[in-house]
């Protein structure tokens, strides 16, 4: 059975991460406390991009894949260990698991880890940040019940004239003479999010498992993947990282990962997915701030008019900007019967 025969199956909803962020129905404003919760998390997955610049300064990319997975599922064990959940037994549990590490960790971020050595941290995460889009274009192709409607038909084209400013008018050229590499490492975390985008609708499966659980199976399954993947193309044992790398590595594999992952099933639980949709919005702008200020990487005009366009295509589909303006409306309107 192949994965699209699945999803199509299963149906458009998540568990994991980060289509769940998609939905559109409307909830209720967030707490103060789970504002609080939003903010750490978005602050927590934007630091993983500088991070991952810093990691890459001594260590390739796929190592760098590989101890984030490897130390963040080290983590998690520990946290099921602590909190006396028994471990998830059901059958087809571990091809799901493997696929989900494959979807959600493994591809996604080797793809983001070596498009970073070609652009920058901060437009690496402006990019990732079109994962809805990439989202409610797979809904609608491989799900009956997530087709687009007029608001998510205008966000996407929003999201992807963003892109278009980011990429630039001599993309196409630059692709085919092979020029451009900073063109690659962009092409690169699209696919990552894409990549994401699939994991989300393959996460339905997990929705009866325990939280912790499906996290740690998932970062234990893309350690399974990358381990042969990292010692046979980079042979690990022969490099000599420094220290701030090897620190690089840990920090996001203790907060970006395993951290927030708990943190994300938290939020989800008791916020909503719609509420969620914020952190994808907040993401660019934490991680353009740690790369432009601590790190000094450029940030071109274009990127900052793409993130602009990407931010308003995400606020259009989940119809936020339309309701509040609709409430605008209908407060200016006079009461007839007065």
């Amino acid at each position: 059975m192949t994965i699209e025969s699945e999803i199509r199956r299963q149906g458009a909803a998540s568990a994991a991460i980060p289509a769940a962020m998609t939905a559109t129905r409307s909830a209720r404003p967030p707490s103060g406390a789970e504002w609080g919760l939003i903010g750490l998390l978005a602050g927590l997955w934007a630091s993983s991009f500088p991070l991952a610049a810093v990691a890459l300064w001594s260590v390739p990319p796929l190592t760098v894949v590989l101890g984030r997975v490897t130390l963040g599922a080290a983590a998690l064990l520990l946290v099921l260990r602590l909190s006396g959940l028994a471990w998830p037994r059901r059958p087809g549990l571990r091809r799901d698991l493997l696929v989900m590490g494959l979807l959600n960790n493994a591809l996604p971020f080797s793809l983001i880890v070596w498009g970073q050595q070609h652009i920058a941290s901060g437009l690496a995460s402006i990019l990732n940040a079109t994962t809805p889009l990439f989202a409610v274009l797979l809904a609608h192709l491989l799900t009956r019940d997530e087709k687009l409607s007029a608001n998510r038909l205008a966000g996407v084209l929003l999201g992807i004239a963003g892109v278009a400013l980011i990429v630039g008018p001599d993309a196409l050229d630059s692709l085919w003479s092979g020029r451009d590499d900073g063109l690659w490492g962009e092409l690169a975390v699209l696919g990552a999010a894409c990549s994401y985008a699939l994991a989300g609708l393959w996460g339905r499966r997990f929705r009866d498992l325990p939280p912790p659980a499906t996290a740690c199976g998932m970062l234990v399954a893309s350690t399974l993947l990358m381990l042969p993947l990292a010692l046979l193309v980079e042979r690990p044992w022969t490099l000599a990282p420094s220290a701030a790398s090897l620190a690089a590595i840990a920090t996001v594999a203790i907060f970006g990962t395993a951290a927030a992952y708990l943190l994300y099933f938290r939020i989800l639980r008791t916020a909503g997915a719609t509420n969620l949709l914020l952190v994808t919005l907040l993401i660019p702008i934490g991680a353009l701030a740690v790369g432009c200020g601590l790190l000094g990487e450029p940030l071109e005009p274009k990127a900052l008019a793409g993130l602009a366009a990407i931010l308003a295509g995400l606020a259009v589909i989940d119809g936020w900007p339309l309701r509040a303006l609709a409430r605008r409306l209908r407060r200016g309107v006079p009461d007839a019967s007065g």
